[in-house]
């Protein structure tokens, strides 16, 4: 009721705004002695004028705007509008002036240009002063009703006086709920420093934040640079650290647009923040168009990845999205989590294993999926070179089974995610996930299917990776483990790599590998000591950093393509594609027939080998046995042993 209260105030302001407005502008032409004929003129215009100018002020909508959130764009309206409803007023006095005065109408419909001029000047500065003094009333009320409860606002440090900072000040300005109160930005921009910005001044460059935070008693300081880099996010950081300030940051500016957050959702800085990665700029039709109104099989979909590339398929909203997965809890999160977005389309778990002939087949064929995303894996590379035959059977046999029944059932496009572990093999995981590469590379040569491969490097927070066991072991005290000090990996996040697995998708024709722009390679020990500060301890302080030697099958150095991939740029900046030619599928075929068909009979050594055989570059394999001797005559002399 209350709303429909103000509405109503707001809608009788402005009509006696509109009034006084008017009348003060006869009054100002006529120098306060308004001659009867145009006072007998102003009474007759009075309602039709006014309720002119009020309708062109809607048509801008400015009686929809909130008066306490009013701002430059909203003031940027209430201009256009008054400019607007004067200009047509001043139109039917200049032009429709000599129509109407040969029919002797002049002395009801024509406005003096003067008035019309002041009429305009007097309507912007009222209709805009209301809302500037509602805003500037709401706020000072606010502050007093703070004191009163004596709540106190933190003080927050914002680096960065552009235009994120600008709007993150104006959100805590307008909202005191959040608790926070912005006391000044850093920039090293020359040209802002001691300028005052929306209320707010700069106060130096971020080489003196550990002293401006002092002088300002600050404790909490934060990053308000919308695409701000690795290195910027890391040096802030560490003066932060320095300064023994909490080091906070806006959320990222694809996560504002999306509206998944708002601007001023601030929070702590994270391990994702430091890799500085630019936003993906995605063909969004394209991607729709590979989607929308199509079934789409994700196997894996309760893993890291293939759970976001469900939640990412959701956005196009898909006829059916078929789930994948082998374990019942992984299954069971991602369908709820799905569920719970309300989807438009049909939701299908399927507990199924990648490896299960008859169970895939069923499935297969009773949905006829367009679509298949290929996620299951086992990855985790010490884990496999004690279970070498697994490694196979789930890396290897997994994949040739889904390929092989999509192309059976008439999949269009089958997508396969790989790992950079498989160019030049040194671990039995990123072996097997080689072969099948291989494999699906050369299914494409007899099928209508196109088949596609997309390989990337590590991604952050996945399930049994570095991040959440190196948070574990800070959790825990410490020490935090690394197996080498010049150990090096590339790293993007989960969300962006499924983005571009897309991206990657609708571009293929069939039978490419497609490579993922990692960026910089980052070292291990560098990503425990940025995981060490940014939960306010000191490495080698208050957590050590202990190495233990490299684990079987790693390598200090990965490498994202061979130099006979020959990698070359597509028409995504992020997205490259080797030009290695495929095996013949005949070939292959047998060789991963031979391999699966062994695997559980073939002890440890001879499925290395039998890997090497495929993957000539594989390292990790024992030689092959030496053939038998015969052992000599035990009855014969020496002399005839020695021939």
């Amino acid at each position: 009721m209350s709303r429909f209260v103000n509405r109503g105030v707001q809608l009788a302001i402005d009509l006696a705004i509109l009034t006084v407005a008017f009348w003060a502008a006869f009054l100002l032409r006529f120098e306060g002695e308004i001659p009867a004929q145009m006072l007998k003129r102003a009474t007759f215009l009075t309602p039709y004028v006014i309720l002119f100018q009020y309708a062109v002020l809607y048509l801008f909508g400015v009686p929809k705007q909130v008066w306490r959130y009013v701002a430059l764009r909203e003031l940027g309206e209430v201009v256009k509008a008054v400019l607007a409803s004067a200009a047509v007023l001043l139109v039917v006095r200049l032009v429709a002036g000599a129509v109407v005065r040969d029919f002797g109408y002049a002395q009801y419909v024509l406005l003096p240009v003067g008035v019309i001029i002041v009429d305009a000047g007097l309507i912007l500065f009222g209709i805009a002063g209301a809302r500037v003094a509602r805003r500037v009333q709401i706020e000072r009320r606010n502050t007093e009703r703070r004191r009163e409860k004596h709540v106190t606002l933190e003080p927050l440090l914002l680096v960065g006086a552009g235009s994120a900072g600008v709007g993150v000040v104006k959100e805590l300005l307008s909202r005191p709920d959040l608790g926070m109160e912005p006391v000044g930005f850093l920039d090293d921009d020359p040209l802002k420093q001691d300028k005052v910005i929306h209320g707010v001044r700069v106060l130096g460059p971020t080489t003196r934040l550990a002293e401006i935070c002092a002088e300002q008693n600050v404790s909490q300081v934060c990053i308000t640079i919308a695409s701000a880099r690795r290195k910027e996010i890391r040096a802030i950081v560490q003066r932060c650290d320095e300064a023994k300030v909490t080091a906070k940051i806006i959320p990222a500016l694809s996560e504002i647009v999306s509206g998944r957050v708002e601007l001023s959702h601030i929070r702590p800085v994270t391990i994702e923040d430091l890799l500085g990665r630019e936003p993906v700029v995605l063909d969004q039709d394209g991607i729709a168009k590979f989607v929308k109104g199509r079934r789409v099989l994700v196997t894996g979909a309760g893993g890291s990845i293939g759970s976001e590339i469900c939640r990412q398929i959701a956005a196009y909203e898909p006829a059916e999205l078929l789930l994948v997965e082998r374990s019942e809890f992984a299954l069971f999160e991602i369908e709820r989590d799905l569920v719970r977005r309300d989807p438009s389309f049909e939701i299908i778990p399927c507990m199924a294993d990648v490896t299960d002939e008859a169970r895939m087949r069923a499935l297969m064929t009773e949905h006829r999926p367009h679509v298949v995303l290929h996620a299951a894996a086992h990855k985790h590379v010490p884990m496999m070179e004690r279970n070498v035959g697994e490694a196979i059977k789930n890396n290897v046999f997994g994949t040739k089974l889904v390929a092989d029944l999509a192309d059976e059932v008439g999949v269009d496009c089958f997508v396969m995610i790989s790992t950079d572990k498989a160019v030049r093999p040194s671990s039995v995981m990123g072996a097997s996930k080689r072969i099948a590469e291989m494999y699906v590379q050369a299914r494409g040569q007899t099928s209508e299917t196109r088949f596609v491969t997309v390989r990337f490097g590590n991604v952050l927070g996945s399930v049994g990776s570095v991040v959440p066991i190196f948070k574990e072991q800070i959790a825990r005290g410490g020490p935090v483990t690394v197996t080498h000090p010049d150990m090096q990996r590339y790293f993007m996040t989960i969300p962006e790599a499924c983005q571009l697995v897309l991206q990657a998708a609708t571009m293929g024709a069939g039978g490419e590998i497609f490579i993922l722009d990692m960026g910089e390679p980052m070292k291990i020990v560098d990503l425990a000591r940025d995981l060490i500060q940014l939960s306010g301890l000191k490495p080698g302080v208050d957590i050590e950093i202990q190495f233990t030697g490299v684990r079987p099958g790693e390598k200090l150095f990965e490498e994202i393509a061979t130099d006979e991939e020959h990698a070359e740029k597509t028409k995504h900046p992020k997205i490259f594609v080797g030009k290695q030619q495929p095996r013949r599928f005949d070939e292959i075929q047998n060789a991963v027939t031979r391999i699966v068909h062994a695997t559980d009979t073939a002890s440890e050594a001879a499925n290395r080998r039998a890997i090497a055989r495929i993957v000539p570059e594989y390292t990790g394999a024992p030689p092959e046995a030496p053939a038998p001797v015969a052992e000599p005559d035990r009855h014969s002399s020496p002399a005839a042993a020695l021939g």
